[in-house]
C-alpha cells in the first residue's frame, strides 16, 4: 500500500500515519529524516544534498525526489509506504508520479483530511493553554501565529495538490474534524482494509 496523506498542519495525518503503520506494516516516511539519513549514509544523493545544506541553501526538488526514489526502494518500504509532507508542490507530485512509473509503481491511495482552519487555530490556542497551564514549554508549532503562517503556506503551495490527485481520480477525503477513532474508521473504508 503506496499512499499520501494530505492537509494542512494540525488536520491529524501525523496521528492517523502512525495508526497506519502499525495495522499495515509499511513504514512512514519523512522528507527530513531521508535527507538527513541520506546524508549520513554517504549516498550519491545524499553527498549532493549535504554540499547544498552546508551553502545555507534549501535542497531543490529533484534532490528530495532523489533521495525520496532511494528510500522507497529499501526493503521495508517493499510492501508499501506513507508519505506525509510531501509532495508539497504539484512539481514534486508530478516529479514522483515519473519516479514511481519509472519503477513500475504507482500511488494506492491519496488521502486529504478535510478540516475547518478556524477551528484549528482555535485547537492549537487552547492546546497551547493547557500546555501552558501544566508549566510545560509550548512547542513552537503550538504558537498561534506561527501556525496561521505554515497554514498559509499550505493553501498557496500544497492545497493545489488537491485538483492534482482528484484530475487523476486518486484523491478520497475524510472529515479531520472528526474525532480520531472516527477518522481512523473513515481511512480504513477507504484502503478496504
Amino acid at each position: 500500500m503506496r499512499m499520501i496523506l494530505l492537509g494542512p498542519p494540525g488536520a491529524g495525518k501525523g496521528t492517523q500515519a502512525v495508526r497506519l503503520v502499525e495495522r499495515l506494516g509499511i513504514p512512514q516516511l519523512s522528507t527530513g529524516d531521508m535527507l538527513r539519513a541520506a546524508v549520513a549514509a554517504g549516498t550519491p544523493v545524499g553527498v549532493k544534498a549535504k554540499e547544498i545544506m552546508d551553502r545555507g541553501d534549501l535542497v531543490s526538488d529533484d534532490v528530495v525526489i532523489g533521495i525520496i526514489a532511494e528510500r522507497i526502494g529499501e526493503p521495508d518500504a517493499r510492501n508499501g509506504f506513507i508519505l506525509d509532507g510531501f509532495p508539497r508542490t504539484v512539481a514534486q507530485a508530478d516529479a514522483f508520479d515519473k519516479t514511481l512509473a519509472s519503477k513500475g509503481l504507482k500511488l494506492d491511495a491519496v488521502i486529504e483530511f478535510k478540516v475547518n482552519e478556524q477551528e484549528l487555530v482555535d485547537r492549537i490556542v487552547r492546546r497551547a493553554a493547557e500546555t501552558e497551564a501544566r508549566g510545560e514549554p509550548v512547542r513552537k508549532d503550538d504558537n498561534p501565529d506561527v501556525f496561521k503562517t505554515r497554514l498559509e503556506a499550505f493553501r498557496t503551495q500544497t492545497a493545489p495538490l488537491s485538483a492534482y490527485y482528484a484530475s487523476k481520480g486518486s484523491l478520497k477525503t475524510v472529515d479531520g474534524m472528526r474525532p480520531i477513532d472516527e477518522v481512523t474508521a473513515a481511512i480504513k473504508d477507504i484502503l478496504g482494509r
